[in-house]
């Protein structure tokens, strides 16, 4: 499924879609590029954690991390679509017990990520993205 498609069907099913993703629950990612300046969408998966969106930049478990990790680190404030609601947030990094807790439960509800990060020595980084601090 290509981005376009699955931003369109995203938004036409107020956040659900099918394939590979179908019941996983799914954000829109806006985002800035670092160097390019270029704004960006990128789907993402997250995690539900008290009022919180929390993301993982496991990039399917590559030794490098997505774009859209090095372009919040760089312009933290900007903003999702959730089902049908567009909200502001502030990225977050979150880093320590706290973060292996939640990519545990991430990797508990969705074994895929365990792979993730089985398949890379990097650590894969957990940002939570908090309404109402941001764009």
């Amino acid at each position: 499924m290509g981005r376009a498609r699955s931003d369109t069907e995203f938004r036409e099913n107020d956040g659900r879609v099918g394939g590979p993703f179908e019941g996983a629950p799914l954000l829109l990612l806006h985002h800035v590029g670092a160097r390019s300046g270029r704004a960006q969408i990128s789907p993402v998966m997250y995690l539900p954690d008290a009022g919180r969106y929390v993301v993982f930049a496991s990039n399917g478990g590559a030794d490098r991390h997505p774009a859209w990790y090095h372009n919040l680190k760089a312009k933290p404030d900007t903003i999702i679509e959730v089902g049908s609601d567009t909200l502001a947030v502030r990225a977050e990094e979150i880093t320590g017990t706290e973060h292996d807790d939640l990519y545990a439960r991430q990797a508990a509800l969705y074994p895929g990520f365990a792979k993730y990060q089985e398949g890379t020595s990097r650590v894969i980084p957990v940002v939570a993205l908090v309404p109402g601090k941001g764009a």
